[in-house]
Formats: C-alpha cells, structure tokens, sequence
C-alpha cells in the first residue's frame, strides 16, 4: 500500500459553512491523518496523508457530505508522505 501526502486549497465559499468541522468529521471514516485550516485569503487548506485510494474516496465524501456547493475549485497537490501527524485535526 502506498502512501503518499495530498495537500487541496478549497475556494469558493468555504469558510463560515461547517467545511472544517465537516472535514473532520469524514475523517474519521478514513484511514488518514492530517489538518485542516482557514487561510487569511478566504481558503481552506486540507493535508492528509494515507493510502492514496483512500485520500481519494476522503476527498469525494467531503464533497458528498454536502460541502460540494460551497467548493467553486479544488487545487489537488500530490506528494510523498512526511509523516509526524496524529489523528485529523482543525488547526488555527
């Protein structure tokens, strides 16, 4: 199984709406680790690390879990794991 580190910026309207708290939430039906966190500019930026089908299917259920009609774009950076997180959190 090969891990690997996906780092998303969330535009549209994706703070305000429960994003990071729903991010959270879908979590922790995945095996992965990792942040999620406003950004000044009005993003939302999400890193996680696991399983890259498994960081694929957590990305769709944040969208399924009614997040889709805040997202306007999805930027998608892939990477090699760095490791050093605990769980999923909300960081500020």
């Amino acid at each position: 199984m090969e891990r690997k580190r996906m780092q998303i910026f969330y535009s549209g309207r994706v703070q305000g709406v429960g994003f990071r708290y729903t991010a959270k939430s879908v979590a922790a039906g995945f095996d992965v680790t990792g942040f999620v966190r406003n950004l000044p500019d009005g993003r939302v930026e999400l890193v996680a690390e696991g399983a890259k089908e498994e960081l694929e299917a957590f990305r769709q259920a944040i969208r399924d879990a009614g997040m889709a009609g805040f997202i306007r774009d999805e930027q998608v950076i892939w990477s090699e794991p760095e490791g050093g997180f605990r769980g999923f959190q909300i960081v500020f």
